[in-house]
């Protein structure tokens, strides 16, 4: 795991700011904190052992806007983007831009401590796009056409009544299907789940 790694948190909000820099720095991993997407970008070409920890709704730029800017001027760095409960079809298009990870809020401490010992372990590892799209294809294959369509309206972000009322079933056979797809896609939550998906769908055809 590299050393030295610093963690950027990017945050418009002071408490939500200091909160996390307390639970990080009390982890022992060096800490700076922004209060926009603007102020970051304003240092981030100068970064290089670096990870970043983004809301997803700012009055600025937006934490979608964020690593989009970062991907176009080649200044992308392992990112985790934190989102407000129902807000996934936007994290989706976080992840899109390049997040490694989307965690909804509220969420408990060691959820974030490992998305961020994920992303500081990203730093040292090589791309595997296409091992990982040739994997989750062979898993993809082995869902029904019914569990398809369960699985791409839990990316996109329906709750289980609203994918129960489009495919006419029951609220239940939606979560029993759910359950399916997250076990065949050995999936451990819906981020997780996302980046299968857009992995996927990225990989070579």
């Amino acid at each position: 795991m590299p050393e030295n790694v610093v963690i950027h948190i990017v945050d418009d909000e002071e408490p939500v700011r200091k909160s996390l820099a307390f639970l990080l720095t009390m982890s022992g991993h060096a800490v700076r904190v922004h209060e926009s997407a603007t102020a970051f970008l304003d240092i981030a070409g100068g970064l290089r052992q670096a990870c970043l920890i983004t809301d997803l709704r700012m009055p600025d730029l937006n934490g979608v806007e964020l690593l989009r800017r970062l991907r176009d001027a080649g200044q992308m760095l392992p990112a985790i983007v934190i989102s407000g409960h129902g807000d996934v079809p936007m994290a989706v298009e976080a992840m899109k831009a390049g997040a490694l990870d989307f965690i909804e809020k509220p969420f408990a401490e060691d959820v974030l401590l490992d998305a961020v010992s994920r992303a500081v372990t990203e730093l040292d590892r090589q791309p595997r796009d296409g091992a990982d799209a040739a994997g989750v294809r062979r898993r993809l294959e082995e869902l029904s056409e019914r569990e398809h369509q369960v699985m791409r309206r839990i990316v996109a972000g329906m709750p289980n009544k609203t994918i129960a009322f489009e495919l006419d079933i029951s609220p239940r056979t939606v979560e029993v299907h759910r359950a399916n797809v997250m076990t065949k896609m050995r999936a451990r939550n819906l981020p997780e789940l996302v980046r299968m998906v857009l992995v996927a769908d990225a990989g070579p055809s």
